[in-house]
């Protein structure tokens, strides 16, 4: 059974990196209507499948009950790896036996971008990776079985989930799509999401609302 796992971080803290260009009250409004953006993608995949949610986040937990999904409700966040880790095993010990986790700051997203990466998946061990636009990250990754190695988010994780395939003799597959691939870390990150036209509506609406210098228009 495939399932998808999105792990949220404390919206209230979001997106430290653009302190120097936005207040945390704005990166919060970011952050959520990313989030909405992503959650709506993944609503409208065509295939029914588990949805599970790891938070802290009261707001990210009250969208995904609304929509029906499981939530992993978190005390404390350790790490992004150590959130996603944990409830993989969750998943893994109900019956789950391959989970694609997302991202939430993927506006750009739809839902045939999910359905491609799951449609990729091979028979396990395995996994398959869309590298983040620098080809250093991972911006989303499917696991065959969802615990087959250990998660490592950040820079330079690419290279470590395929240097934890390759020890395990997993097979590692390699997808490039250009919207998964463009998350936001950082300013420049955040121009270049502002400036596409098929940004996800609740992202656009929240650059518009802020005056976002390059905010696509629609």
């Amino acid at each position: 059974m495939q399932a998808i796992l999105i792990p949220v971080k404390d919206l209230s803290r979001a997106k430290q990196r653009l302190a120097g260009i936005l207040p945390q009250e704005a990166r919060t409004r970011l952050a959520r209507a990313m989030l909405e953006d992503v959650f709506s993608a993944v609503a409208r995949i065509r295939v029914r499948l588990p949805v599970f949610v790891v938070s802290s986040d009261g707001v990210a937990l009250a969208a995904a009950r609304a929509r029906g999904w499981e939530c992993l409700p978190e005390s404390l966040q350790h790490s992004e790896s150590h959130s996603v880790d944990a409830a993989s095993r969750v998943c893994s010990s109900r019956g789950v036996t391959a989970l694609l986790r997302l991202p939430i700051d993927v506006p750009l997203i739809r839902a045939a971008d999910i359905e491609a990466v799951l449609a990729a998946c091979p028979a396990a061990p395995s996994a398959v990776l869309v590298p983040s636009r620098s080809a250093s990250g991972t911006n989303a990754l499917l696991r065959t079985p969802p615990d087959l190695f250990p998660s490592h988010f950040g820079p330079g994780s690419l290279h470590k989930h395929l240097e934890e395939a390759g020890r395990l003799r997993a097979y590692a597959r390699l997808l490039r799509n250009s919207r998964i691939e463009l998350d936001v870390d950082d300013e420049r990150d955040l121009r270049a999401l502002a400036s596409r036209p098929d940004l996800g509506e609740h992202t656009a609406a929240a650059l518009r609302e802020m005056s976002f210098p390059d905010a696509a228009q629609s």
